[in-house]
């Protein structure tokens, strides 16, 4: 194993270390006023937060001593398809920017169409190639996105904001979509 592939190795260690640490650092400012289960809001993000810095320990360990030993050759293409990172991101920051207007369950089922877009295009693997954009379908397979997003958004915005009593960005003031 070469000097290069180590200190990739070794740098993807830190930046999950630093990751961590950073999460740490962060729920840090969360109160820790115990709750309905004697469980305050801090502690999910400080079981993360050690998670996260103990695996990037093990994994600086790993990479400094043998390297990350039976790491598989990387298939696909050597460039990355660009444009299904276009369409996730895109999701992504429309679902943070929509939230409160379209309300949770629509904001995320539009989250769901777009990297599910994202994901298609990128069926085949090669921009300029024949199997780029090949997996993408035509109506039907953005209906049947739509429709999977919101059978997966529904339930969850119910879950939460019925059982759980968490206040949730809603469409109408119903609290049911």
């Amino acid at each position: 194993m070469g000097d290069q592939t180590r200190m990739f190795q070794t740098g993807v260690a830190g930046g999950i270390v630093l990751l961590g640490l950073g999460l740490g650092w962060g729920a840090w400012d969360i109160p820790a006023d115990a709750g309905y289960s004697g469980v305050g809001p801090n502690f999910l993000p400080w079981v993360v937060s050690v998670s996260l810095t103990l695996c990037g320990a093990m994994l600086m360990f790993e990479a400094r001593t043998t390297g990350f030993a039976d790491l598989d050759e990387p298939t696909g293409d050597d460039k990355p398809y660009w444009m299904g990172f276009v369409w996730m991101s895109a999701g992504l920051l429309i679902n943070a920017a929509l939230i409160t207007r379209l309300g949770f369950i629509v904001s995320c089922a539009l989250c769901f169409v777009l990297a599910c877009r994202g994901m298609r295009n990128a069926q085949g693997g090669t921009e300029g190639g024949t199997a780029a954009g090949q997996g993408a379908g035509g109506l039907n397979s953005w209906v049947q996105d739509a429709v999977v997003g919101l059978l997966i958004a529904a339930p969850v915005y119910w879950m939460f904001t019925r059982f759980l009593a968490i206040n949730l960005p809603s469409l109408t003031n119903t609290g049911w979509i």
